[in-house]
């Protein structure tokens, strides 16, 4: 069974626009269920023990930035540099792959005004479309695990996914969603998932590339990683920015 780890970066308020990041972008990784629960549970807990002698540290990228709860040592230049070298590493050796839809507020708001999809509703459409297309025929072949959030916004979530599954999107019937995605699961931050925290951490580098902020190893690294048509491609497969 493939499962697709969800997290998000921005958010997704159309009516107050931060101009410093005018962006939302939905996404995370897709893994075999079985290589999500041990392999790449090992590793990452081997990365966090080898670095902070403990491993129930969760991997947060605004916690990451701001050297806060638990990450403080990352304020040290040498081991900030050699955190970053042996994150993007363990990223390198892993195997999943990335996926995500980007939105682009002011363009989408300037576009369709007062008619314009709520960010989060549009993207998770592009997700699960994206989603299904990899699981293929499969009856069940797939499972998305999205963070916890408050109980307002998981309600949303939770009626965008039932939703989904009444009426399906533009491109995939709703029968289809039904037949190859088994559900929707909420865990929170602190169950520690590592494949949570890879979705969490592949986000932001992805809208410092769109916004046109230089890209630095970490891009380089999920780069590799994305989605990809038989011939190679990443746009439309493994990337979606809207508006077109």
């Amino acid at each position: 069974m493939q499962v697709l780890f969800l997290d998000e970066s921005g958010d997704h308020n159309l009516s107050v626009i931060d101009g410093s990041y005018p962006l939302f972008v939905l996404g995370g990784i897709i893994v075999d269920q079985a290589y999500a629960a041990n392999p790449m549970e090992d590793a990452v807990r081997a990365f966090k023990r080898n670095l902070f002698d403990r491993d129930d540290l969760v991997l947060h990228t605004a916690n990451i930035t701001r050297n806060r709860n638990g990450f403080e040592r990352l304020k040290e230049r040498v081991f900030r540099e050699r955190f970053y070298r042996e994150l993007n590493s363990l990223l390198r050796g892993l195997r999943f792959q990335v996926v995500a839809c980007a939105i682009r507020k002011e363009d989408h708001l300037a576009r369709y005004g007062v008619a314009a999809l709520d960010p989060y509703m549009l993207s998770l459409d592009v997700l699960v479309e994206r989603f299904c297309m990899e699981i293929g025929e499969r009856e069940g072949g797939g499972v998305i695990v999205a963070e916890k959030r408050d109980p307002t916004l998981d309600r949303q979530l939770e009626i965008a996914w039932l939703n989904l599954k009444v009426q399906g999107t533009r491109y995939i019937r709703a029968s289809t969603i039904e037949h190859r995605i088994a559900g929707l699961n909420l865990r929170s931050k602190s169950a520690n998932i590592a494949a949570l925290q890879l979705a969490d951490l592949v986000l932001t580098p992805i809208g410092r590339k769109i916004l046109g902020k230089p890209v630095k190893e970490d891009y380089r690294v999920i780069e590799e990683k994305f989605r990809r048509s038989p011939n190679g491609r990443v746009d439309g497969y493994g990337l979606v920015v809207l508006p077109k």
